[in-house]
């Protein structure tokens, strides 16, 4: 097969169903065009990726949605009620209106996923797939430091990197990043055993390709599909990890919009003002919730050993 485009016979839809690739392109396409057709037909996953697509949404145009700035302090509105005053969500101990924070705070939700999501499967893939392809001592001495690791929960080593750093938002997630990437390093060892002597594999090696251009060009894509799940399902658990060190005063900093921080300043309010660390709760749910739903169905679509949709 080449990689050059053929024009489509038939239009678009032709293009991206037929039996016969033309091309890698086209074979490519093809693929994705089938699994996003399983995932759409999923409502629970569509629901999934609805809410993930307005947390996107809502922290790119956050200065349009929010009603107030996040940070206005008004002791005459203090601990408003919902809908009272023009506040959708009420207002805090200090006069601000949680709409508004909640909407602010979607951007460090945000910017922890992402960074998080960048960085560690990045790291665990590549340690798990050279792990996994050299094996001898180098898979031995790397899934020991793995599984050191993994013999910690997550928050508490979290905690403890973030003792050792300082409290902020940056140090949080370079403390989550480093305690999230053992996992990956797993399912990419895991995954390369499972490959590593198969026949493209030897034919490969015939061929006069190296190590390294084994692991990059062969070993990697194969892990690509079980590792993108393992994130996905992964988010509600570092969104967690950074709302925790929010609200323990690790995380991000006043007067900087954060939920778990939210909540924090809040749970001595929630018997008499069961609103101020309810909303951001439920922010935090509602997303974890989101990530969960599309994590599941794309394990579904991509789950590289056919499991049965």
């Amino acid at each position: 097969m080449s990689d050059t485009v053929s024009k489509p016979a038939g239009g678009l839809k032709a293009w991206l169903t037929s039996d016969t690739p033309a091309s890698r392109l086209q074979a490519r396409a093809i693929g994705l065009w089938f699994a996003w057709s399983d995932l759409v037909r999923n409502p629970l996953a569509v629901a999934g990726l609805v809410i993930v697509v307005l947390l996107i949404l809502m922290a790119i145009f956050a200065p349009l949605i929010a009603t107030d700035p996040p940070n206005q302090q008004n002791l005459a509105d203090r601990l408003m009620a919902p809908g009272v005053g023009g506040h959708i969500l009420g207002t805090d101990e200090l006069g601000r209106d949680i709409w508004s924070r909640i909407v602010y705070g979607s951007r460090v939700t945000l910017q922890v996923v992402a960074l998080v999501a960048l960085t560690a499967p990045v790291f665990g893939l590549v340690v798990g797939t050279v792990a996994g392809t050299i094996g001898g001592w180098t898979d031995r001495v790397l899934m020991r430091i793995t599984d050191i690791f993994l013999a910690f929960p997550r928050l508490i080593l979290a905690l403890a990197f973030v003792a050792a750093l300082g409290p902020g938002i940056v140090n949080a997630i370079f403390a989550i990043a480093l305690t999230a990437w053992p996992p990956y390093a797993r399912v990419a060892r895991a995954e390369t055993l499972s490959v590593r002597r198969a026949d493209y594999i030897a034919a490969a090696r015939l061929q006069g390709a190296g190590t390294l251009r084994i692991i990059t060009g062969h070993i990697m894509p194969m892990c690509l599909s079980s590792v993108i799940i393992r994130v996905t399902l992964d988010m509600a658990g570092i969104i967690l990890t950074a709302a925790g060190l929010g609200f323990l005063g690790l995380g991000a900093q006043p007067p900087l919009a954060e939920w778990g921080a939210m909540i924090s300043t809040g749970r001595q309010y929630l018997l008499s003002h069961w609103w101020v660390a309810t909303m951001p709760g439920l922010a935090i749910l509602t997303v974890s919730l989101g990530f969960n739903l599309l994590g599941d169905s794309l394990r579904d679509v991509l789950d590289p050993r056919g499991a049965q949709r």
